[in-house]
């Protein structure tokens, strides 16, 4: 690599971290704790590339966009956030960013982008009206599964095309199409979820696209409706021209394998998949469980202004090892019912554990995939990882990262299982005892004793 890069974060570990890596790769570094400090670099003229936190001690790395595209037009920014949640990749994605990294980020991969951006002229970017504050959105996770459908909901945003959402029930399909809308050109006008019988009778088209006029049309559950309802649907997407509503639908059914079947018409399959976004289940993303429950106490106590809640630490074990088969929506309902019912600030594990049941822990999910052998579960979730990437490759470090996936729920459930006994965790899984130990410190795994009824 060739350039000089601007780098802007209050933390000093990843200002040497990063100071290092690029100078290693040839670039000249600037680094600052500074916000103000890298606006007047920018100013100056310096820099070839600038890589920057959001949240820093004097101000917005996000809110600075447009002022850098204003002071130097196609001089590329890389975001960096420890705000892990679906509206900072898209508030990057249309403030111009080149490009946007959760923390922690994968340092290859963030080398590999800089040196993309230090090669890519960009155009400058167009001036886009004033945006207001949009309301968060509960869609929060760090894991790459997650990271990789934030930047590809951010891309497809305000591109002309129909959007297919599938995903199990409880996964958030409906906050994604919410998502898109909220943060479109089209944000302005109507947000209209329709269903089958929507589409019945003579006028019910004409009034559904009256409804619905320039903004968003949301085809709730498609994959449920009838072959009128489908050929009813053909017939509305064909007569309703450029200056209708854009089209998106969700589907917890897998509408590929129903058109194979000859359940689902072809024409119609075709007409809405332009893009499609597959939601990962819970259970494909338990790395998130804590952040989300974290999350969803934090803002019940906005929401109510009542006391602030947590998990304890055995009570987090006992959720992230749930199986969450009505996934996110059962974690949401499951932990504004503990914060009723709990009377202390901190939400203990035999109250969790009471009121989601003993004998669901870790039970295999049910429905859709019975008998399917591990491998074969594996397979499909991988497929899953890499469809998500739009086309493109995942980030570097895939082995050990889906290792690392596989690797934690089975120490921690194969510890359940013995009572916290390292000895007969280290004998159950095969492994030496020692292994097990680094295992458990590298992996971050807590470890609790107690006695086990076998």
């Amino acid at each position: 690599m060739d350039g000089t890069v601007l780098v802007a974060d209050d933390d000093r570990t990843i200002r040497t971290v990063l100071t290092q890596a690029l100078t290693r790769a040839g670039c000249k570094v600037h680094a600052t704790s500074s916000l103000m400090t890298l606006m007047r670099w920018v100013e100056e003229g310096k820099g070839d590339l600038v890589i920057s936190d959001v949240i820093m001690p004097d101000g917005n790395g996000l809110q600075a966009l447009p002022q850098i595209s204003r002071l130097r037009p196609g001089l590329p920014v890389i975001v960096i956030s420890a705000q892990n949640t679906i509206m900072t990749a898209i508030q990057a994605a249309e403030a111009e960013a080149f490009d946007y990294l959760p923390k922690p980020f994968d340092l290859p991969d963030l080398m590999k982008r800089s040196a993309r951006a230090l090669e890519r002229k960009r155009v400058a970017p167009k001036a886009s009206p004033p945006r207001e504050p949009a309301e968060e959105l509960p869609l929060v996770g760090r894991t790459p599964v997650m990271q990789a459908l934030y930047r590809l909901v951010a891309r497809v945003v305000n591109v002309d095309l129909a959007v297919l959402i599938t995903g199990e029930s409880g996964t958030g399909k409906s906050l994604i199409a919410r998502a898109i809308h909220d943060f479109s050109d089209r944000r302005a006008q109507p947000f209209v979820v329709a269903q089958a019988a929507d589409l019945a009778g003579v006028d019910g088209i004409s009034t559904l696209l009256t409804r619905a006029r320039g903004g968003s049309l949301v085809l709730d559950e498609v994959s449920d409706y009838d072959e009128d309802a489908q050929a009813r649907l053909v017939r509305m997407l064909d007569v309703m021209g450029d200056h209708g509503p854009r089209i998106m639908a969700t589907s917890q059914a897998d509408l590929a394998a129903r058109m194979e079947a000859g359940s689902f018409r072809k024409d119609l399959y075709y007409r809405l998949a332009g893009v499609t976004l597959a939601v990962p289940a819970l259970r494909e993303r338990v790395d998130d469980i804590p952040l989300l429950a974290e999350h969803i106490l934090a803002r019940y106590e906005r929401e109510t202004g009542g006391p602030p809640r947590q998990l304890s630490q055995e009570a987090k074990a006992f959720v992230r090892a749930h199986a969450w088969p009505g996934n996110v929506r059962q974690l949401e309902n499951s932990l504004r019912r503990l914060v009723v019912t709990s009377t202390e600030a901190e939400i203990s594990r035999p109250e969790v554990e009471a009121a989601l049941g003993q004998a669901q822990v870790s039970a295999a999910p049910k429905g859709g995939f019975d008998g399917e052998k591990l491998s074969q579960s594996i397979a499909r979730h991988l497929q899953r990882y890499f469809d998500l990437h739009g086309g493109q490759l995942p980030p570097p470090g895939v082995y050990d990262r889906v290792l690392r996936e596989m690797e934690i729920p089975l120490i921690e459930i194969a510890l359940d299982a013995t009572g916290g006994n390292q000895a007969k965790c280290a004998d159950l899984l095969g492994i030496n005892r020692n292994t097990l130990r680094k295992k458990i410190t590298d992996l971050d795994i807590r470890v609790t004793r107690r006695r086990k009824l076998m």
